[in-house]
């Protein structure tokens, strides 16, 4: 009878150790070693092979330009805000991890992504629902795939029986969590096992140029579960984030070596799944008849993509010794600087008043470019005067009070125009670089904070 052999795993950085340590010599935490089951021997499943790249098939030294010649055309995932954030589609071979909050819509876009894909034959393989439940939520769905099969199995040696014999186009693992593999004995969820699972899959991606898709789950943190080696294996790891109170989901790409990391999908939860929103602009500002003080909608880029966005800000008498700050969707640090900007440089008396800003949609902005927007949102509701809602701004604000430029401000410039704005604030050195064919846009060049507050105010 072999014997049971054990070893210690960092919960954090995946690290291994024969024995249980305080702190971890590789990423420096501390209490993060859980002792897991281990089994040296392989007793089914995939062969083992050592090293990530081992098991690619071309293993043999090759020229750069001469493997370039293979590289081949992505695969379009009939999701185009999928397709945006992925950098222009799906890479054969390429092995994918989404995470997210429990409820946020994970197994309901990936679902929809493998109904859409009606030219591919796709596999669904589901460790937490049963095929009956799959179905159900495809009729509620809307959707109809000829190609679209679905597997309930939580062991990878059957998993891996059954892609042999298929040989899928794509493959969808929900959930990674629930997956076990009969070279360990370890329950399903440990470190070791997910971390054994999903090397499986990454060498079957390689070795077939199958596109994998991994969902995950997270920690009470917020981040994803498991070894942080998990994130380093995959190829493009997705955050798919929103509130429940609101109906928007944000996809981002915290990595993604395929494409940028910087681009952003946006879709919308309805009863029948997840609808994409093609034009975010439009539904991120609000609807009022009447003027308001403290609201502002500045013009802001996420990745290659112009938006506009709704700012308000609320400023009161502090009921109590000390002021409140708070911000939703704003980076509370940088709304402290701008209030200390207008205290210091510009004179205005904020420091003794309850600040509170929100950006609207449930969505988080970390461009400077709404500076301006900000400011403009804290004066209007200090003053009590409502910003004409034809105004649009995008500058950043500087140490010294100065409207400072951005970039792209053309595109800014255009998505104001095609929405209906009428007034635009932008920094008088980005002047040089805005087009001439904007002639129904109002341009304010402005250098100070006072230039601005005098223009919009008296």
């Amino acid at each position: 009878m072999t014997k049971v052999k054990t070893a210690f795993f960092c919960s954090s950085c995946g690290a291994q150790s024969p024995k249980w340590m305080g702190r971890c010599t590789a990423c420096g935490e501390w209490n993060t070693f859980v002792e897991e089951v281990i089994q040296k021997e392989s007793r089914g499943g995939r062969p083992r092979t050592a090293g990530t790249g081992a098991g690619v098939a071309s293993s043999a030294p090759r020229l750069i330009h001469e493997v370039q010649g293979d590289v081949l055309s992505r695969v379009p995932s009939g999701s185009a805000e999928l397709d945006r954030v992925l950098g222009g589609g799906i890479v054969p071979g390429a092995l994918m991890l989404i995470g997210g909050e429990p409820g946020i819509g994970k197994s309901t876009l990936m679902l929809q992504v493998a109904m859409q894909m009606q030219d591919q034959k796709v596999l669904y393989i589901s460790g937490e629902e049963s095929d009956m439940q799959l179905s159900m939520r495809a009729q509620r769905l809307g959707y109809s795939h000829p190609a679209c099969y679905v597997l309930t199995a939580t062991d990878t040696a059957t998993i891996f029986r059954h892609l042999e014999e298929m040989r899928p186009g794509i493959v969808v693992i929900d959930s990674i969590q629930t997956l076990t593999t009969p070279q360990l004995d370890s329950a399903a969820g440990s470190i070791s096992q997910i971390r054994e699972c999903a090397a499986e899959f990454q060498r079957y991606a390689k070795e077939s140029a199958v596109p994998v898709f991994l969902i995950g789950h997270i920690t009470k943190e917020g981040a994803l579960a498991g070894p942080k080696l998990l994130e380093h294996m995959v190829d493009t790891v997705l955050q798919f984030e929103g509130d429940h109170n609101h109906m928007y989901r944000i996809l981002r790409a915290a990595k993604n070596r395929f494409g940028s990391t910087s681009e952003l999908g946006i879709y919308e939860m309805h009863d029948k799944g997840l609808r994409e929103v093609a034009n975010p602009s439009e539904l991120l500002l609000s609807q009022r008849d009447d003027p308001v003080s403290g609201v502002t909608v500045s013009a802001t880029i996420e990745g290659m993509r112009p938006m506009l966005i709704e700012t308000q800000a609320l400023v009161s008498s502090a009921a109590y010794g000390t002021p409140q700050r708070s911000a939703t969707g704003f980076d509370l640090r940088r709304m402290n600087m701008l209030l200390a900007v207008l205290e210091k440089r510009c004179g205005f008396r904020i420091a003794a008043k309850d600040v509170f800003l929100n950006v609207t949609g449930g969505i988080r902005v970390d461009d400077p470019a709404i500076d301006l927007g900000v400011i403009c949102a804290v004066l209007s509701s200090s003053e009590d005067i409502a910003v004409n809602e034809k105004c649009c701004f995008a500058a950043e604000v500087g140490l010294t009070g100065e409207i400072r430029p951005v970039t792209r401000i053309g595109q800014r410039i255009t998505e104001a125009s095609k929405l209906g704005f009428s007034e635009v604030f932008v920094s008088k050195y980005n002047m040089k670089s805005i087009p001439d064919n904007l002639n129904n846009i109002n341009l304010h060049p402005v250098t100070r904070i006072d230039e601005v507050f005098s223009l919009l105010f008296g």
